[in-house]
């Protein structure tokens, strides 16, 4: 499995982890900081979901006027792994 660490901006959070296993699919999503409860749910419901379409359902979501949420940089977590 690879092993991702992603240190999110303009967010809550400053540290997004998780695995992809050789199918694509996220393992171990755990957020460093942000609104706990929520952020524990968002890795709960992406346990073993395709990545790309977590990324597709996620990016663009707002947290308020940030113009980014936790799972937007999720989305972009996942799109980097995916541009590399």
């Amino acid at each position: 499995m690879a092993q991702v660490c992603f240190k999110p901006s303009g967010v809550c959070s400053q540290e997004i982890n998780f695995e992809l296993d050789e199918e694509g699919r996220i393992h171990g999503l755990r957020f460093t900081g942000g609104c706990n409860g929520n952020l524990k749910a968002i890795g709960l419901l992406l346990e073993g979901a395709d990545a790309k379409k977590a990324a597709d359902t996620l990016r663009g979501n707002q947290c308020g006027m940030k113009g980014t949420s936790c799972a937007d940089q999720l989305a972009r977590a996942i799109d980097q792994v995916y541009s590399s």
